[in-house]
């Protein structure tokens, strides 16, 4: 959490108005030539407030840099007891935050740790004993520093603050000790991690401790408006009216903000202090030892385990999915990189996947260089011995120390490791055999450092040893959000709706958000609702929370337990729970000892000549006639023997297509509502949960005329809002922009059976079109089917020249884009809407939240319920004519949420109802001619359009679904 002030700790243990009176004033001559240092010194002998003398002495360090050390040694040596500072105790300045006068005592007068335990317990001195743990590991990490006093001072101001370490003061330590110790960068980078740079609000539930009423609506405007520690600390004293003592339940809450919370916090806050985000993944541990050190750094991030974890299990084969998940938490596989000056074959490319493109990583790799040039490559459990590294293949070295800080991804393996062919390689020529160790061989170190030799699961050197051929037509896919322009506490999102006429705006939205947990950097937007692992360390117990307004997880219930100990026996094998498998051409899963397979009809290489030409593809083996009926989950099947196959009772299903009823007539709402089709498909049990195709609302008296989300009525006008449209007594057509070519009827047909008036329509309901003209064929939803009423279909040509398409399941057209066939778990989604007051989980809340995750303007994404049951998702080219590096950009946006849903990476299905996903297949379009011409695309405006060419939507984008 955010702490408002930093704490000095040694001056803690003294009286604050001794200090006033033995201060010597002649102290300050020390900072004349810098004032802002001057300034807060001359102070300390004027304020007569105790609790803002202590305030300002915390925040002295901020004015005064501890390398003023004659300015620190004056005031030190006026410090009543100072002398006791040398004493080699270092919990002594953590004695005031013991919370009882008797441990207080009883610590001041210890002469070690275990003096002071009887009396001063972990559970009720948490404060306490987490201070004393952070000084022994500043004591080990500084003594790293030997005889260089500016390195040993700015590394132990890093443990001398009951906060968050400042970006200033780990910049320091890595200037000032880089060249001196990479043990003790090591050292103190493993305990910054666990304080990640924070927000205010994160602070907000401190507010409640307040006692006074006043006090806590003051503390959350402060928090919520301020944004230095100065003011923030001045704000809640002068409002409050407290001192900042870690008695106060107020401020024990900021000064305990590195302690594992009690019980009661537990229970009121019951993601706070942990990473919620880490301990999805410690489940994936296969090691007890793994799973156990994981927890532990992920629910009390106080502790100090990095370093040991990652020599036991960073580098462990056994540990891939672990480590990968951990990665994926940390850094993100993200689209694109460039502007590197050091790594620079690693710019322009934006269709590739890496976790860190940014400058930092950018320095990394040159310090990494300047460090291995000393002749040895330091590992977190072994040093190797190499020769000169600048004279041993200088150009293979650079590239091993920009992938190995750049991280590369790529889609069967999303581990940063080089190929094992490329490491033998360059361990033989340029490894220092004369000092390797005995029995130590170039095969045997790169067995544990790079074990794998498949170019799709480890990083090709080759492929960075010289620059990218795209040269400048990089521009023609972007990433407004890579690197992230926004503040640490909010998200970058798309912009999507573009600008309104005569204005600027950028390509990007920052949203606000909430964190995984008190330790977490994973953010997720507000109103998200996502599944957190429980506390308990128990696996497959978790919780569904709700990302509010205030910035936390709140409103958190808990899902029944999965037993994750079960194991499904397929083919007299033995599956573990979230195994992925398949049994002929069913992708399935195992799921707490249940075998979930998809209802996909398969045709084996034995099947008969005759089976081959009866096999239609269809569920059930039906006939590929098309007489649609619509089926009570909001959902046209092509006839009622493929409703019935997906277990639809006769009485649960109507004949002809969903949308040519009025599910407003005759109205179903009250006299005060109005009645507005809503129609969508529910992925949940109509028996416990029903799919309405409408909404009741009210009938609004005024509307926010500020809240942009155009919205076009059926006579083409378009309106600023929903809310505007239905003010006057409007009908609504679709979201977005009204087109001048939608305004006369002109039927298409979606890739999920239904017919629209328009392609606005289609595309505003997040559905691709298909052909043009009414719905009156259904295509295959296997391979090897036997020819359909498709061939009658005559199908739009493709948009790009040379695109090997891809043909959705159950659509008669081919199209240019990335698809996705997902598996998903019915039981979990019945769970998720109980949780959410009984409200049925739909194809368009998996659409709203996976279309965060794309991040590249160029494609857009639409998405259906197929007719066996599976979520079918494409990723499409926006532009009408889109170039093949913008059909390569959404194939590998297809690529990167295939590998997170098949990884179950908490950064996708810790969102509910991902949740509920199993597996997915991934199919993609690549273009057969090589290269990519210059294309004048980049200076196109966004579009909206298909294979189809039937419209081009101007920026803004049609649909915001």
């Amino acid at each position: 959490m955010y702490v408002c002030f930093e704490i000095v700790t040694f001056l803690l243990a003294f009286n604050f108005y001794d200090l006033v009176l033995t201060q010597d004033s002649s102290c300050c001559h020390h900072a004349e030539e810098l004032s802002p240092c001057w300034e807060a010194c001359d102070q300390l002998a004027t304020i007569k407030s105790e609790s803002r003398l202590k305030h300002l002495l915390q925040r002295l360090p901020s004015y005064c840099p501890e390398s003023m050390n004659e300015l620190w040694i004056c005031i030190n040596s006026t410090l009543p007891g100072s002398s006791r500072k040398s004493d080699g105790w270092v919990g002594l300045g953590c004695c005031e935050l013991a919370i009882s006068a008797e441990c207080r005592r009883d610590c001041k007068q210890a002469s070690s740790k275990t003096d002071i335990t009887r009396v001063c317990k972990k559970d009720t001195e948490k404060p306490l004993h987490s201070c004393i743990t952070k000084n022994e590991m500043g004591s080990l990490c500084c003594s790293y520093a030997g005889r260089h006093t500016n390195c040993r001072d700015y590394c132990q101001a890093i443990f001398r603050t009951d906060s968050s370490p400042t970006v200033s003061q780990i910049k320091a330590v890595k200037e000032y000790c880089q060249s001196i110790s990479p043990e003790l960068i090591g050292c103190v980078g493993n305990y910054t991690k666990s304080y990640p740079i924070r927000s205010p609000i994160d602070s907000l539930y401190c507010c409640d401790r307040a006692d006074e009423p006043h006090c806590q609506v003051a503390c959350r405007r402060i928090l919520r408006t301020m944004t230095t520690e100065h003011e923030i600390m001045e704000g809640l004293i002068d409002e409050c009216g407290s001192q900042p003592l870690p008695q106060d339940p107020l401020w024990q809450c900021f000064l305990g903000s590195a302690h594992p919370p009690t019980k009661s916090e537990m229970e009121t806050s019951p993601t706070a202090k942990m990473d919620g985000a880490k301990l999805h993944c410690c489940y994936k541990a296969n090691t007890s030892l793994c799973r156990d050190m994981c927890q532990e750094i992920s629910t009390n991030w106080g502790t100090q385990t990095w370093q040991e974890f990652d020599q036991m299990c960073e580098y462990s084969p056994v540990e891939k999915p672990l480590v990968t998940c951990l990665a994926d938490v940390r850094e993100p596989c993200q689209l694109g990189c460039k502007d590197l000056g050091y790594c620079t074959n690693f710019n322009n490319r934006p269709t590739e996947l890496f976790r860190s493109c940014n400058v930092q990583s950018d320095q990394g790799a040159m310090n990494d260089i300047k460090l291995w040039s000393n002749g040895t490559i330091k590992m977190p459990f072994m040093n190797i011995p190499v020769l000169d590294i600048r004279k041993c293949r200088p150009e293979m070295w650079k590239a091993v120390a920009c992938a190995l800080q750049i991280k590369p991804c790529y889609s069967k393996s999303r581990g940063s490791v080089i190929c094992k062919s490329d490491c033998v390689d360059i361990l033989t020529q340029c490894g220092d055999r004369r000092r390797f160790y005995e029995g130590q061989t170039a095969e045997r170190i790169c067995e544990i450092l790079s074990p794998i030799d498949d170019p799709e699961r480890c990083i090709p050197l080759e492929r960075y040893l010289t620059p990218s051929n795209l040269g400048n037509i990089i521009d023609e896919v972007i990433h407004p959000c890579n690197p992230n322009p926004c503040p640490s506490n909010q998200l970058c999102e798309v912009n999507r709706k573009g600008c309104q006429p005569g204005q600027d705006c950028l390509p990007y939205f920052c949203v606000p958000g909430c964190k995984l947990g008190e330790a977490s950097e994973f953010l997720v937007h507000v109103d998200a609702r996502i599944q957190v692992p429980m506390r308990n360390g128990h696996a497959g117990c978790f919780e569904v929370c709700t990302c509010g307004q205030s910035g936390r997880l709140d409103n958190c219930a808990e899902m029944p337990c999965i037993d994750t100990s079960k194991t499904c026996v397929v083919g007299g094998q033995r599956k573990n729970h979230g195994s992925s498998f398949r049994v002929d051409c069913h992708p399935c899963s195992c799921f707490a000892g249940e075998t979930i397979c998809s209802t996909r009809q398969c045709l084996s290489a034995e099947s008969s000549d005759e089976d081959r030409r009866l096999f239609t593809g269809l569920p059930c083996g039906c006939p590929d006639r098309f007489v649609p009926v619509c089926a009570r989950n909001g959902r046209t099947y092509p006839s009622a023997c493929v409703a019935r196959c997906m277990d639809f009772k006769d009485d649960q299903f109507v004949f002809g297509h969903c949308r040519s009823s009025d599910p407003c007539s005759p109205s179903p709402c009250q006299r005060n509502q109005r009645c507005i089709a809503n129609r969508r498909v529910c992925l949940t049990d109509m028996a416990d949960y029903p799919c309405p195709q409408f909404e009741c609302v009210g009938r609004p008296s005024g509307c926010d005329k500020s809240h942009v989300d155009p919205a076009c009525d059926t006579d083409n006008v378009e309106h600023p809002n929903l809310c505007q449209l239905l003010l006057m007594s409007k009908t609504l057509s679709y979201m977005g922009h009204c087109q001048d070519a939608c305004k006369r009827a002109r039927p298409v047909c979606g890739h999920n059976g239904e017919t629209y008036n328009t392609v606005c329509e289609a595309y505003s309901d997040r559905v691709a079109v298909d052909y043009q003209g009414r719905c009156h064929a259904v295509g295959a939803v296997a391979e090897f089917a036997s020819d359909s009423g498709c061939d009658m279909i005559p199908c739009p040509a493709l948009s790009t020249p040379g695109c090997i398409p891809v043909t959705p399941p159950g659509a008669c057209c081919p199209l240019c884009a990335g698809m996705l066939q997902i598996l998903w778990n019915k039981e979990q989604m019945k769970v998720f809407a109980k949780l959410n007051s009984k409200q049925p989980v739909t194809v368009h809340d998996i659409l709203r939240i996976l279309r965060l995750h794309i991040s590249v303007p160029q494609c857009d994404i639409f998405g259906y319920l197929s007719i066996d049951s599976e979520i079918v998702i494409l990723i499409v080219p926006v532009d009408q004519q889109p170039t093949p590096l913008q059909i390569e950009a959404c194939s590998m946006e297809a690529e990167k949420i295939d590998s997170l849903i098949n990884y179950g990476s908490p950064t996708l299905v810790s969102h509910v109802p991902l949740s509920a996903f199993l597996t997915s297949d991934v199919s993609i379009s690549t273009i057969r001619s090589t290269g990519y011409p210059s294309s004048s695309a980049s200076s196109l405006p966004i579009v909206l359009c298909l294979a189809l060419g039937l419209v081009l939507i101007l920026v803004p984008s049609i649909a915001e679904a």
